[in-house]
């Protein structure tokens, strides 16, 4: 996915989480609730969704109005032919439009702009087709809209439409290398360790580093004293296979972790 940078920001499983969860209902979820699914803190569910803006993957948020409730409005689907040249000039003239609502520039096909629009009556409805052919769009052919059903995107959410269980990212290096991220079970043998105490305890498997730590809206670079705390996002570098030890002291009892970005 390319950013507002012009660069690729790839999501993750807390971000995909995080955009199914909005997308269902954004008004009505809460950091918390999003954080309990995937097993990290609220602040950092917030820290990740104004990433996610910053980045252009979430560009806003949005009522969806039933205008045939509201005051018996009626909703129009213009189906347009535009210059290819033109066309995306020509879609933001369309949206100036009173009672344009939604304007859609299709990639091919003679039938390129779709105006959707709200109108009193169908008088209002001619009204608005001809300012769009004033502005040298051709309507091929429209619709009076019904209904319209929106649903969010399902391979972000869990699998089989239940709650997804924690899980672990890896990315493989040369040589057999792995480097990891891993949410911090609450319950972890290292959570309220320093590094230094989790390494002279056994908990920190010899062969792994700790080389970054993602703690609510913070990057954290770590050292000997620095404490590893429940839902803390841990970059683990491990220079054979990241296996069942070097995991270990991350995991609950019953062997949970989280599933965070992959460096």
């Amino acid at each position: 996915m390319t950013d507002r940078t012009g660069g690729d920001y790839r999501l993750d499983e807390i971000d995909r989480r995080i955009v199914y969860a909005l997308m269902g209902d954004a008004r009505n979820t809460s950091a918390p609730a999003i954080a309990e699914e995937v097993s990290v803190s609220p602040a950092t569910i917030r820290n990740r969704i104004a990433k996610l803006e910053e980045h252009g993957v979430i560009e806003g948020y949005h009522a969806t109005v039933d205008f045939e409730r509201a005051e018996g409005s009626l909703m129009n689907l213009f189906l347009c032919h535009a210059p290819f040249d033109e066309v995306e000039g020509l879609a933001r003239r369309v949206g100036t439009v009173p009672g344009v609502v939604n304007v859609r520039e299709l990639m091919g096909g003679r039938m390129n702009l779709h105006v959707l629009a709200v109108g009193t009556d169908t008088s209002d409805l001619r009204r608005i087709g001809r300012e769009l052919e004033k502005m040298n769009v051709e309507i091929e052919d429209e619709f009076l809209l019904q209904n319209e059903h929106t649903f969010p995107y399902a391979p972000y959410g869990p699998a089989d439409g239940h709650r997804r269980e924690p899980l672990t990212d890896y990315i493989s290096l040369t040589g057999g290398a792995e480097v990891v991220e891993v949410t911090v079970h609450e319950d972890a043998p290292i959570a309220g360790r320093t590094l230094e105490e989790a390494d002279a305890d056994g908990v920190l498997d010899e062969h792994t580093l700790v080389i970054a730590i993602e703690r609510d809206d913070d990057v954290i670079t770590p050292h000997g004293d620095t404490e590893i705390r429940p839902y803390d996002v841990v970059t683990v570098f491990s220079p054979t296979d990241a296996d069942e030890p070097a995991l270990r002291g991350f995991r609950g009892p019953d062997g949970d972790v989280g599933s965070t970005r992959v460096h």
